[in-house]
């Protein structure tokens, strides 16, 4: 762990059975569903939560990991209690993105990928949301912000921090 502040992880293998086996029936074939509640559940993929994934659906965690890699969904470092994704697409790049990415990573001490201190936010880029005529686009914990600019993405992030 090093330097990381983090709190461990508890896994519940409750919640995982129920993901597992009652959701999804233990059926290897719904394992990208599997692990989208799973993250759904803890905001990442916990190593111990891929381990008995592997083991409840006999497959190797090289498979698993392969899966997970593959797909920039999933992220298997911890991320902040809210996720901002802030969309670096042509669309957005033109309507100044970039520098909102800057300017928000600055005022929260963090760069694009990384989780503040506190564990309250993740900042993630991404490249495209797929609202190109909405640019600039944010996702706030899933909300779409369409036409957002720097004021209104501080303000989104104000809010989130005094509900906490």
């Amino acid at each position: 762990m090093g330097n990381c502040k983090c709190k461990k992880i508890e896994i519940d293998f409750k919640i995982l059975d129920n993901i597992i086996d009652v959701e999804y029936k233990c059926n290897v074939e719904n394992l990208i569903m599997i692990l989208q509640s799973i993250q759904k559940e803890y905001n990442f993929l916990p190593k111990d939560a891929l381990l008995y994934v592997s083991k409840k659906l006999n497959l190797p965690i090289s498979h698993i990991y392969e899966v997970v890699t593959f797909y920039s969904s999933f992220s298997l470092k911890p991320r902040g209690k809210h996720i901002i994704q802030i969309c670096t697409g042509t669309a957005c790049h033109l309507k100044g993105s970039d520098k909102v990415v800057k300017n928000i990573c600055k005022d929260l001490n963090i760069s694009p990928g990384e989780t503040t201190e506190d564990g309250n936010f993740t900042i993630e880029t991404v490249n495209c949301v797929g609202a190109c005529a909405l640019a600039m686009v944010s996702v706030v914990d899933g909300k779409y912000y369409p036409n957002t600019n720097q004021n209104e993405l501080n303000k989104v992030i104000q809010e989130l921090s005094q509900g906490e």
